[in-house]
């Protein structure tokens, strides 16, 4: 009899998961939802690969050129310091300030040459999403879906909802790396 009981148990709970397996082994063409990780798809794909590593190259080649200014304005702001003693505060005061304008244009210059790495990055970057954009529709009508959705809005899911993987192999061969040109030396500061 206590037999009886445990087996009944045990179809019932395997009754009751039958309908969630079920679930979790449709083929993904039947969930109404998709999910998509956006910061993977561009992260891993073979575009935004290119892309980071083109942007890090440009950004440490302005981080060297920044260092080499600044050493080089070091030495002039010494040498500028050791020369003030021998000289009167009419004739320094003009040499101070035409260091201080140099060191201002400078640095706007710099600041220039850093705000058209962002942009050219966000460029390429929403160059990215909007090539990506007719993929995922392909994707989604291929799939039977209604929506694709961000992953990270998922609290509860099953894999087969994401399509992450699916989207960066379609668009590598699409967009493959996008044409991102190699690293550029950043032109020199005057």
């Amino acid at each position: 009899m206590m037999r009886r009981r445990v087996l009944a148990v045990i179809v019932a709970g395997v009754l009751a998961a039958v309908p969630a397996l079920a679930l979790a082994q449709q083929p993904a063409t039947q969930a109404p939802l998709l999910t998509l990780d956006e910061e993977r798809l561009f992260a891993e794909s073979r575009f935004g690969k290119a892309l980071i590593a083109a942007q890090e190259a440009d950004t440490q080649a302005l981080i060297a050129e920044n260092r080499e200014i600044e050493a080089g304005l070091e030495a002039e702001e010494r040498d500028l310091t050791e020369r003030r003693a021998g000289m009167t505060k009419a004739a320094f005061d003009p040499l101070a300030q035409a260091f201080n304008d140099k060191v201002e244009s400078i640095r706007k210059a710099q600041k220039a040459k850093s705000d058209v790495l962002t942009r050219r990055f966000e460029d390429e970057r929403r160059r990215f999403f909007e090539t990506a954009s007719p993929v995922l529709a392909q994707i989604l009508t291929e799939r039977g879906a209604v929506a694709i959705i961000s992953k990270r809005a998922v609290i509860a899911g099953f894999d087969n909802i994401d399509i992450t993987e699916a989207a960066i192999a379609r668009l590598d061969q699409v967009l493959g790396d996008g044409g991102v040109r190699p690293p550029q030396p950043v032109p020199a500061t005057p």
